[in-house]
């Protein structure tokens, strides 16, 4: 089994990775492979409403220029999906809106290509905002109708600087939980 994680973060390796890697290292401890793709200096553009993926039906979006495909694939591939997010201005990057645009058309021209995977949102913060973001992130995942495991609390983490989040001990703690509840659908789905 495998989880792929989409960090839809401007920053490499800061907030966000740290809140998915720490589900993550409880998934890996269930035997789960994991692997990250990150947005940092490469976040995929937004949709243009071309709407050649309802016309080609071939699970790529026919703007070709930026990592979106490459995700695609990955998510493919996968098992379960972890979205992580920093929150801007109450809502997701723009980078992991872009994703959800473009993924959403792509997975809807074909028949739902996500649906009966496990899901699950992340949310990196600094004060406030994180809510609608992290909601943000659960409706896509509802939509494409996958299957989303709880945590011990919203899947959210409180820091401004890279690494603080570390000394959010509640939000640490929930990142557990969800990566082992995470591992339990999945071992339960196709264990």
């Amino acid at each position: 089994m495998k989880v792929v994680g989409i960090n839809g973060s401007a920053r490499k390796d800061g907030n966000t990775a740290i809140l998915i890697n720490v589900a993550f290292d409880e998934l890996k401890k269930e035997g789960i492979e994991t692997e990250m793709m990150q947005f940092a200096g490469k976040p995929p553009q937004g949709c243009i409403a071309c709407y050649k993926c309802f016309e080609n039906k071939n699970r790529r979006c026919a703007v070709e220029k930026d990592i979106l495909n490459d995700c695609i694939g990955k998510l493919l591939e996968a098992d379960g999906i972890v979205l992580g997010s920093p929150t801007y201005f109450s809502d997701v990057s723009s980078g992991m809106r872009a994703f959800i645009e473009r993924c959403g058309f792509v997975a809807r021209a074909n028949d739902y290509m996500l649906k009966y995977k496990v899901g699950a949102g992340v949310i990196a913060v600094r004060r406030a905002g994180a809510i609608p973001a992290f909601n943000s992130l659960m409706l896509f995942l509802h939509y494409m109708q996958m299957i989303i495991p709880g945590s011990s609390y919203w899947n959210l983490g409180i820091g401004r600087n890279p690494g603080d989040v570390v000394s959010d001990e509640e939000g640490i703690q929930t990142m557990k939980s969800l990566g082992q509840n995470m591992a339990w659908v999945l071992k339960k789905l196709h264990g």
